[in-house]
């Protein structure tokens, strides 16, 4: 294989990789840098990256003799598929992997199917609707309604339409709220609208909402600025349905409005809702059995730190308290040679901290009653506070295991037609030589004479070229 067929193979190879990683739900900064990593381990020094959430760009070789490759990005992934791609990541992080076997893994990885059937993930979609109904609205009446309400968006979710996954989040939201108005003047669900976020817990963006502000306090201000915009539309859409279906039903502008968590279940009821979240996890993702220890394991820290930081500092930055401990619980995790990819155990984390859910409750009490915009800010400052403590918890577990790295520099490289080697250190300190400490001599600038003027001869001296 000639060289450039090797640098188109890996070329492509490193997209699909890429786009990989986009579809797991990566930052982009951390998947610039993995590439980079990547193509060192596979000798290549002269490659560039453009990651945007949509959007790759590649260039494999340099500037003159470089090939540039773009990709867009549409697919999302399951557990299982994010985990047999981060294997396939840290095989290509230790070039253990040809370029072409590497592309045909990426195809696998794309074509697997799911795990269970669809009666057994839309049965988890139920479980985890039914634990989160019981750390937001926990009432015993709630968690039935929920566990079906669950199963209902579970069932709507097999349809893999593209046109209908536009606008499947408002549907959804539009049923559920449409049951749960109807149901609440008869049943003591709780809160409502608590009870709402359960099964639409899956289309929150908690997790595109908090990348998008990891990004922009990387730097990345498209991504991140791109993120945010779509973040905040999805939580716009599931309002709406909300809102529709409040007014069809005819509820007043007081049932938008947050109530205060009833208390009367025993201790056991939070533990116990946080295990069937990641049972429903499990099995609604199709995530690999080794998992779900590491990914209980994520859960309950970040649900102790959300819980300790409710207790001392409040409900506002409980989130930053649970992230900061979850983050290096998660990184460790990851680096663990039986581990779990960190995307396995930040999503489910992300999604039991609810900055999403706080976000679609403040919102759809800032558009329903005349008084929400102070808590849809507090919703903003709940999502600020989770990706801060998730950028100090990378921050602390990098320190601690890497070190400190150092600051990138301003280069830009030079033609490889007007590059000129720089001589020896040793010939520096010799007097005489080009850049020398001393200072080089100085060439006298000599002319070549001119020739005389040529023309008709005359009597007086022949006129010469005069050196100046």
């Amino acid at each position: 294989m000639s060289d450039v067929d090797e640098r188109a193979v890996l070329r492509r190879f490193l997209l699909g990789l890429a786009e990989g990683m986009n579809a797991a739900g990566e930052a982009v900064d951390r998947v610039a840098d993995t590439m980079d990593a990547v193509a060192r381990a596979y000798g290549r020094h002269d490659t560039d990256f453009i990651v945007l959430p949509t959007a790759i760009i590649v260039q494999v070789g340099g500037a003159e003799e470089g090939r540039v490759a773009f990709r867009s990005v549409r697919a999302n992934f399951r557990f299982d598929q994010i985990a047999a791609l981060y294997r396939l990541v840290e095989d290509a992080r230790r070039a253990a992997v040809a370029p072409a076997d590497g592309i045909r893994r990426l195809n696998e990885i794309g074509a697997m199917l799911p795990r269970h059937g669809w009666f057994v993930r839309t049965f988890g979609h139920a479980v985890l609707t039914t634990g989160l109904a019981l750390l937001l609205a926990p009432t015993w009446q709630g968690a039935i309604v929920a566990f079906a309400l669950g199963a209902l968006v579970g069932l709507a979710k097999l349809v893999r339409s593209p046109t209908l996954q536009l606008v499947f989040p408002v549907f959804a939201a539009f049923v559920c709220a449409l049951c749960v108005f109807l149901l609440a003047p008869y049943v003591e669900v709780g809160d409502p609208i608590r009870l709402l976020i359960a099964p639409l817990a899956t289309f929150l963006p908690g997790g595109v909402l908090t990348t998008a502000t990891m990004e922009l306090a990387a730097g990345q201000m498209i991504a991140g600025a791109a993120r945010l915009v779509f973040g905040m539309v999805q939580l716009a859409l599931l309002s709406f349905g909300i809102i529709a279906a409040g007014t069809v039903v005819g509820v007043s502008s007081s049932a938008y409005s947050p109530l205060e968590p009833a208390a009367g279940l025993p201790w056991w009821v939070a533990p116990a809702g946080v295990i069937l979240f990641v049972i429903g996890n499990h099995l609604h993702f199709s995530a690999p059995p080794s998992t779900f220890g590491w990914v209980l394991l994520a859960v309950a820290v970040a649900y102790t730190g959300q819980v300790l930081g409710t207790a001392f500092v409040g409900a506002t930055v409980s989130g930053f308290i649970g992230a900061v401990a979850m983050t290096p619980v998660v990184l460790w995790i990851a680096s663990l040679r039986r581990g779990a990819p960190s995307q396995l155990t930040f999503l489910p984390a992300f999604w039991i901290l609810v900055p999403g859910a706080a976000g679609l409750a403040g919102l759809t009490e800032a558009v329903g009653t005349a008084a929400g915009l102070e808590d849809f800010a507090t919703a903003l400052t709940a999502v600020m506070s989770i990706a801060l403590g998730v950028l100090i918890g990378t921050a602390l577990y990098r320190v601690v295991h890497h070190g400190a790295e150092e600051i990138a520099q301003f280069h830009v490289e030079m033609p490889a037609a007007l590059q000129v080697d720089d001589p020896p250190l040793w010939a520096r300190f010799v007097p005489g030589t080009p850049r020398s400490f001393w200072g080089g001599r100085r060439r006298r600038a000599t002319r070549v004479p001119e020739p005389a003027a040529v023309g008709p001869a005359t009597s007086g001296p022949s006129s010469q070229a005069v050196e100046t």
